[in-house]
């Protein structure tokens, strides 16, 4: 059984599944995907989200706005807190920094970061973290707000193997998408290859970074396979190993998840 650690399940397109969303879930159950975490990426749209995965145990939801978010999305942290209160949110995210995309005055994107931190640490909910060309900052602000005590996940990971250590050295699990099976990806695969067991997470960020044989295509839950495949082979192990690993990581760290819950 496979655990997809982090998807949009909300923002694929149900045109492949008869445009239906019971369609999708009874897929992703004959492919033996036993959770999803169904990631938040802003406020306004949240609502919706977790109504439309409501009569599925077997996803979790998170809640939080994407460091991409506009800047003028302000974020309320009372409203967080609350909203972090429902059984079925495991996780504060995603947040972060992206400063490949916002050029310029960052101190916003970093006090909305700050935002997401404190609250993870007053919930005790871990943090799912996005960072891209901002990693020195990305642990300074985990470091400075005691991100430690929450710890959390650093999803989709491109970093070096050092940002792997401190982030691992506060806590952190390190997840591994498709792009750890694009051609150029080979210092990625080395990380992966690096990584403790204990550490791993696997995920498929759908709809997006399709893994190889399906890049340039829509993503889904059930092609979290390939990314098990791939760290399998650079980590020689078999895909059962990485699933089964990468299973007991998910529930460790996201404890408010349901096990089992796959039809």
């Amino acid at each position: 059984m496979f655990v997809d650690s982090h998807c949009h399940l909300d923002r694929i397109e149900l045109n492949d599944f008869d445009n239906r969303f019971s369609t999708l879930m009874e897929k992703c159950d004959a492919a033996r995907i036993e959770h999803m975490l169904c990631v938040s990426i802003d406020l306004e749209s949240y609502p919706a989200m977790r109504e439309l995965v409501d009569d599925y145990p077997r996803v979790s939801v998170s809640v939080g706005v994407h460091p991409m978010a506009d800047e003028a999305q302000q974020l309320d942290e009372t409203l967080l807190e609350q909203l972090a209160e429902d059984d079925r949110v495991v996780a504060i995210g995603e947040t972060g920094l992206d400063y490949y995309y916002h050029k310029g005055d960052t101190g916003w994107q970093q006090e909305r970061f700050r935002q997401h931190v404190r609250c993870a640490v007053k919930t005790d909910k871990p943090l799912i973290i996005h960072t891209r060309d901002a990693g020195d900052d990305t642990l300074d602000i985990l470091g400075e707000e005691e991100a430690k005590s929450c710890g959390g996940v650093i999803h989709c990971f491109t970093e070096t193997m050092e940002f792997a250590e401190k982030a691992m050295d506060i806590g952190f699990m390190i997840s591994f998408s498709g792009i750890v099976t694009f051609n150029n990806a080979d210092a990625l695969r080395a990380v992966a290859k690096a990584v403790p067991d204990d550490r791993i997470l696997i995920e498929t960020d759908s709809p997006y970074l399709a893994p190889k044989p399906h890049r340039g295509k829509q993503n889904w839950p059930s092609l979290v396979s390939h990314v098990a495949e791939t760290l399998a082979q650079v980590r020689g192990t078999t895909a059962e190993h990485i699933a089964e690993i990468s299973r007991q990581n998910f529930y460790r760290l996201f404890k408010d998840a349901k096990r089992g819950e796959a039809g």
